[in-house]
């Protein structure tokens, strides 16, 4: 309310004084980098926070954006985190911005030796555990049951295939190095497709044996002794995913853009979307897949396809005591 002849100065609002310094940084050329994280990663807030990276000695008037709201681990349904992995493969991509393709080479020569280690260390527990499991099937007339023992006898294979790469490997010839690096990667491949396969079958007689004897005291144990596995061969082949992860973005061992993770952004294209510093509004949307393998996809559906007929099975049971009070209070018998 104001009287006659009255002028009020107009004070801008919030939002306006955001743009404004937005605005000012970025034609500044102040601002490096932004960085979008997953969802629900503090306890306290659940929507994606933002970091925001300065930098005053920079030269060009581009800012690299990177969207990682894909990229976490699942602690519980309500929060999640970054491995340490997780968080070297999104730093690389700063590092091949910045020209340091050694760094990207190192990296993936480190995932390397971390998991031959793994598998090596792994063996005798997968091989214990695998060896369990066939022997009870058999003991129940289980017949045509996978043995996973003849092929962990390949890890010597794969780890002296490793160990004769690093010896000729040059890590200052990038280009060469992340030759052998795919080459080597292929070479492993097969070992784990096999094992993802026999577990499938694995997985078929054990849910097989389950549908015969669920009041059984050994389905319960055997069931758990088969997640023991697939989280030991999981936990080895998560270093190899890895460098499938780096090696399917970054193929040349250099920068580039890949839609849905990250956008190296010019003044002009920062202008197009009015000096919005939204990673999303540059890198663009790719369905990402959830790092299931399909074996892990389907043992996950009929779990839960078990844990709904349970529901359904006390549903049915608490409808007919329900119907049965009914009737007492309105004196049916």
């Amino acid at each position: 309310i104001r009287s006659a002849g009255q002028q009020f100065k107009k004070i801008p609002d919030a939002r306006h004084s955001e743009a404004e310094i937005r605005k000012n940084l970025i034609e500044k050329k102040l601002i490096y980098g932004m960085l979008t994280l997953p969802s629900n990663m503090f306890y306290t807030v659940t929507l994606p926070a933002t970091l925001w990276f300065f930098d005053r000695d920079k030269k060009d008037d581009k800012i690299l954006f990177i969207d990682a709201r894909n990229i976490f681990t699942q602690i519980d349904k309500a929060h999640r985190q970054f491995i340490e992995e997780q968080i070297q493969n999104i730093a690389i991509i700063s590092k091949l911005h910045r020209g340091q393709s050694e760094d990207f080479i190192k990296l993936v020569n480190n995932y390397f030796t971390k998991g031959v280690r793994s598998l090596v260390e792994n063996k005798t527990i997968i091989e214990s555990v695998a060896s369990k499991i066939v022997e009870f099937l058999k003991q129940n007339n289980e017949k045509d049951i996978p043995n996973l023992a003849p092929k962990l006898k390949e890890i010597s294979s794969i780890e002296k295939k490793i160990a004769s790469y690093q010896e000729k490997v040059d890590m200052t010839e990038v280009r060469k190095t992340n030759k052998s690096q795919r080459l080597l990667l292929e070479e492993c491949k097969p070992f784990f497709d096999t094992i993802h396969l026999m577990l499938k079958l694995i997985d078929k007689k054990v849910r097989q044996f389950e549908k015969a004897h669920k009041d059984q005291k050994e389905t319960k144990i055997i069931k758990q002794e088969l997640e023991a596995l697939h989280k030991t061969i999981k936990e080895s082949e998560m270093f190899f995913y890895h460098i499938k992860w780096l090696q399917e973005r970054f193929p040349e061992a250099t920068y580039e853009d890949v839609t849905g993770l990250c956008k190296l952004a010019s003044l002009n294209e920062v202008k197009e979307q009015e000096y919005s510093l939204n990673p999303g509004r540059y890198v663009g949307v790719i369905i990402e897949e959830d790092g299931k393998t399909e074996d892990e996809f389907i043992q996950e559906m009929l779990n839960l396809n078990d844990e709904l007929e349970t529901l359904n099975t006390e549903a049915r049971s608490l409808e007919s005591v329900i119907s049965h009070n009914i009737n007492q209070l309105a004196g049916d018998r």
